[in-house]
């Protein structure tokens, strides 16, 4: 008897995930791609890793390694960024998933939960140099208690690439106090959680790397030398890491919001990284005023198309944190 594929099937394809089991003992390790189903470079890089764990160039020894290449299929069938939302903002458990997001959200949480340690792969659409976003120190306050910062940035310092940056679900909150002073529907802490701050809420922890432009070559390169760089890292292979590298990292502490319609970078060009000195004109408004840099520091996220309770774009300091 054959069964016919009903159109809920066609909407919600099955997550595939391809695990590698060493022979002893060790940490489990998931990697994720295309949380953002247009952002192909972690599938790419995921597929070259898996293909060499299966030649035997690469040898898994110990603990266990999850790939699952494409952590949103409908998003990746249609190559646009979300399916139905935002997999990677508000991701938990829900009793009652509405849509594409929710369904995958309630099998990648139970899926987060089996290991100790992400990395999520992503690319950008604009120009810009790799970078890696990392979480908190460590803390037992309410917004994200955690314990294991000394280890989380010694995973992300080990990926190989040369800037990253934390301080996320604290801007976050800074957003959604200046969207209320816009008078702008109030949104919640948990729009801030994706797939990182739920492996930190379950008790392990994780980062997501940014690999470079969406369509770059290049990109799936960064990717597949972080992934095999971070197997090592955690010892799940014998390979050797690279030497180790003087890392620029950067505290996410303050954003430019859109704040009307007409708000705008000033200037073209921006990347993520790039540094400002104080003073530097950054952003301009509908009515003419010119937003200045206001210390030293580095611009983040240029947003050149931002809507009213957007970050037109977020600043950083050097940060005083070393991994």
């Amino acid at each position: 008897m054959t069964t016919q594929e009903t159109p809920k099937d066609v909407i919600d394809p099955p997550l595939e995930t391809i695990r590698f089991h060493g022979l002893k003992a060790g940490p489990k390790l998931l990697v994720l791609g295309a949380v953002h189903g247009n952002e192909t470079c972690g599938p790419n890089a995921i597929a070259r890793v898996i293909e060499d764990c299966r030649a035997g160039r690469v040898s898994i020894r110990r603990g266990e390694v999850t790939f699952l290449p494409v952590a949103n299929p409908k998003a990746h069938r249609q190559n646009t960024r979300e399916g139905d939302r935002n997999l990677n903002r508000d991701l938990r458990e829900r009793p009652q998933p509405v849509d594409n997001e929710d369904r995958i959200g309630n099998r990648l949480s139970a899926i987060l939960r089996q290991h100790d340690m992400l990395l999520d792969v992503h690319s950008f659409t604009q120009e810009g140099v790799p970078f890696v976003f990392f979480g908190p120190e460590d803390n037992r306050g309410d917004l994200e208690p955690f314990r294991h910062a000394a280890a989380e940035a010694a995973f992300a310092a080990a990926l190989g690439v040369d800037l990253m940056i934390h301080g996320w679900l604290d801007i976050y909150v800074r957003l959604i106090a200046a969207r209320e002073q816009l008078k702008l529907p109030r949104l919640a802490v948990t729009e801030g959680f994706g797939t990182t701050e739920f492996m930190r809420f379950a008790g392990g922890y994780g980062v997501t790397l940014e690999c470079g432009r969406h369509d770059d070559p290049a990109s799936v390169d960064v990717g597949y030398r972080a992934i095999r760089n971070v197997l090592a890292h955690v010892g799940l292979t014998d390979e050797s890491l690279p030497a180790p590298a003087k890392r620029l990292v950067v505290h996410m502490d303050d954003l430019v919001i859109c704040e009307n319609e007409g708000d705008r970078l000033e200037g073209a060009g921006w990347r993520t990284g790039d540094r400002v000195a104080k003073g530097t004109p950054i952003a301009r408004r509908a009515d003419g005023r010119v937003v200045t840099m206001p210390r030293d520091g580095f611009i983040i996220f240029p947003n050149p198309n931002a809507k009213p309770g957007e970050g037109v774009c977020y600043l950083g300091v050097e940060s005083e944190r070393r991994p």
